[in-house]
């Protein structure tokens, strides 16, 4: 595997367990006042959300490069899904249940996190607005997926 590919792979996993410890942070009180010394209850929901699409998005740049495909700026996010699902489901060397599991968390995160597309397909230019956090459930959806999504590339790149 190419060097660059491992370091996709390690940042995809990276964000992976990011996503958890917020996780567990946001689902326990009693660990944020003792360990991380926080004076009221926080939830990190939206972060668990953002970091599961991070980990996703870093994996599928990660088998990409190993099957030699590179996605770069401008609009890196949509030509890596569109690279991801042309070469790589069409072909029939993924599962397409991970397509849609990219997919929806990339629906998730401009709905949950205030992601939303100006004029999609003219400009390609995003606007990020904060909006309160995420509810516990879809965040723990995405970390699911997020986990499934890591844990099926990796074990394809690392045949």
């Amino acid at each position: 595997m190419s060097d660059e590919a491992e370091l996709y792979l390690q940042r995809a996993e990276n964000e992976l367990v990011a996503a958890q410890m917020l996780f567990d942070i946001s689902s326990n009180p009693t660990l944020q006042k003792e360990q991380f010394k926080l004076e009221k209850d926080f939830t990190f929901y939206s972060t668990v959300i953002s970091h599961s699409y991070y980990c996703i998005f870093y994996s599928a740049k990660a088998i990409l490069i190993k099957e030699g495909i590179k996605t770069d700026a401008p609009e890196v996010h949509k030509k890596t899904i569109i690279a991801f699902e042309k070469y790589l489901v069409e072909t029939g060397k993924l599962n397409v249940e991970l397509l849609k599991i990219y997919k929806k968390i990339i629906v998730r995160a401009e709905e949950l996190l205030g992601i939303f597309s100006k004029e999609k397909g003219k400009r390609g230019e995003f606007t990020y607005q904060k909006l309160p956090q995420a509810n516990r459930e879809p965040a723990k959806e995405s970390l699911d997926n997020a986990s499934f999504f890591f844990k099926n590339i990796n074990k394809v790149i690392r045949k």
